[in-house]
């Protein structure tokens, strides 16, 4: 199984544009993997190894939120 942590490592180890940057998003899989733990963590609770990937997710999501808005910001400035 492909996470969107695995997606987004990927994307940084082959170099990308801002704009491939700002086009990134995870696999539908990976989108969904996401939602589920975020669903199941409201209701029925995780188990800790799902706490600890549902916590990298999150972090990683606020990672590329920082950096496409700082792509956008160097589009921006070179338009």
């Amino acid at each position: 199984m492909t996470t969107v942590y695995d997606e987004a490592i990927d994307l940084i180890a082959r170099g990308h544009t801002a704009e491939e940057l700002l086009a990134f998003k995870p696999s539908p899989e990976a989108q969904q993997r996401f939602e589920d733990l975020i669903a199941r963590e409201k209701t029925a609770g995780l188990l800790p190894e799902e706490s600890e990937e549902l916590d990298r997710m999150m972090e990683l999501h606020r990672m590329l939120t920082l950096a496409k808005s700082r792509a956008r910001i160097r589009l921006h400035q070179n338009a």
